[in-house]
């Protein structure tokens, strides 16, 4: 006869269900991408028979180099959101013009309701941004900013809108090129 395991208690030989096993980016081949959740909030979908519970993850991910982008994703669990989230991040992939550990010129961006201004900032001054604004410039790369959040303080618009300056960026490189110019005559 079997012995039973007290109640509560699990069998050593049962297997733990629900248990997940992730594949996180540091054990990827892409080791040099972070990923940075930002918000997990639990959702509720009116339904016939009731409410549909949901969680809903943002996260940003970047390389510190230059590239970052944004994912937002919900699913029934929170391990899948997040992994959903990243995915999503990896596709809305961006590239920032980093000059001198700073921006290039001061910037804002929209969206919704919330707007975010961007500022460069001399060196040794650090990123001076809260919440997913933050989350945003460290990932990107960026160790030297100014930034303020007007209007909507949601995570996700403050990233959205973040996201929206360092699209708009030019670089110096750009900006003589498009002039028809050095970079030498342009900055003279």
């Amino acid at each position: 006869m079997e012995e039973k395991p007290a109640k509560g208690k699990r069998a050593n030989n049962a297997k733990a269900k629900g248990k997940r096993k992730i594949e996180t980016v540091e054990n990827a081949p892409q080791s040099e991408w972070k990923e940075r959740v930002v918000q997990i909030r639990r959702v509720t979908k009116v339904v016939k028979g009731g409410k549909k519970l949901s969680f809903r993850a943002i996260v940003i991910v970047g390389n510190g180099k230059g590239q970052v982008g944004v994912g937002c994703a919900k699913a029934s669990e929170v391990i899948i959101a997040i992994q959903k989230a990243i995915a999503e991040g990896r596709k809305n992939l961006i590239s920032v013009p980093i000059f001198k550990t700073t921006i290039p010129h001061p910037i804002v961006g929209r969206s919704g309701a919330g707007s975010v201004m961007l500022r460069p900032a001399s060196q040794g001054t650090g990123v001076i941004a809260g919440g997913a604004v933050r989350a945003v410039l460290e990932l990107a790369g960026i160790e030297n900013i100014l930034s303020k959040s007007l209007g909507s303080k949601s995570p996700l618009n403050a990233a959205n809108a973040t996201m929206a300056a360092l699209k708009e960026l030019r670089s110096f490189n750009d900006v003589a090129k498009k002039r028809g110019l050095t970079l030498k005559e342009m900055l003279n």
